[in-house]
């Protein structure tokens, strides 16, 4: 059997038993874990390749059972929470999720977050070959360092070529402010005035309405997500 397994981990039942039958009509098998200790011990014996995370869990802070997780294990981890705090989202995305989901989600944005996820975990430890990024009409060519839009070459400085490198290659995941600076800047930087100077800038020369931004997208307060499917017409 190759369906990929998915550990979903939510102490209401109503939820659990709803998550479980989405996966198995969209090809996936499941297996239910209702509080984080009870989570880790599957997650080992198991081996899922994919955790579904409730925060709210009844003995441990579902933060807790993520940092626990990134001790040993680099799975993908889907957060699916009722907290909507942009704090919590990203400490959650610094910790090591994948991604953040807030309830009530819709069935088809969380298989699109799962699909999402699984192919950024089956490239993981794969040799990055040269090559190249496209979404719509924007291609990114990693290999003569070159970005067109509708063909036409885009120029960029070095550091909005770089962000547009390191969005392109975690496309359809949201990458946190800090995450991006550190990556871009380095560890002890504090450039968030800078990434948002360069973002403005980036975004004049790619988006046909940089207010309404269709290939990089913006998490309020949590970060920024490049497109996988561009939704323009």
């Amino acid at each position: 059997m190759n369906k990929p397994l998915i550990l979903i981990v939510e102490d209401e039942g109503t939820i659990s038993h709803f998550m479980a039958s989405m996966l198995a009509s969209n090809g996936y098998r499941s297996v239910k874990a209702e509080s984080g200790k009870e989570a880790l011990a599957m997650a080992a014996s198991y081996m899922p390749d994919l955790l579904l995370l409730d925060l709210g869990l009844p003995d441990m802070d579902g933060i807790e059972a993520l940092k626990a997780l990134r001790l040993w294990t680099d799975k993908p981890v889907i957060v699916v929470s009722a907290r909507g705090h942009e704090r919590e989202k990203v400490e959650a995305l610094d910790l090591g999720a994948d991604d953040y989901i807030t309830k009530p989600f819709g069935t088809s944005e969380l298989l699109a977050r799962i699909r999402t996820a699984l192919r950024h975990s089956q490239a993981t430890g794969a040799k990055e070959a040269p090559g190249a990024f496209a979404v719509g009409d924007l291609r990114i060519d990693l290999e003569k360092r070159v970005v067109s839009l509708s063909g036409r070459e885009v120029h960029f400085t070095p550091i909005e070529y770089r962000l547009l490198v390191l969005l392109s290659r975690h496309a359809g995941k949201v990458l946190t402010h800090d995450f991006i600076i550190r990556e871009i800047w380095g560890p002890y930087a504090n450039e968030s005035q800078a990434l948002r100077v360069n973002m403005a800038n980036i975004r004049r020369k790619i988006e046909a309405n940089p207010a309404e931004p269709r290939y990089i997208l913006t998490e309020i307060g949590v970060g920024y997500r490049m497109a996988e499917e561009y939704t323009g017409c």
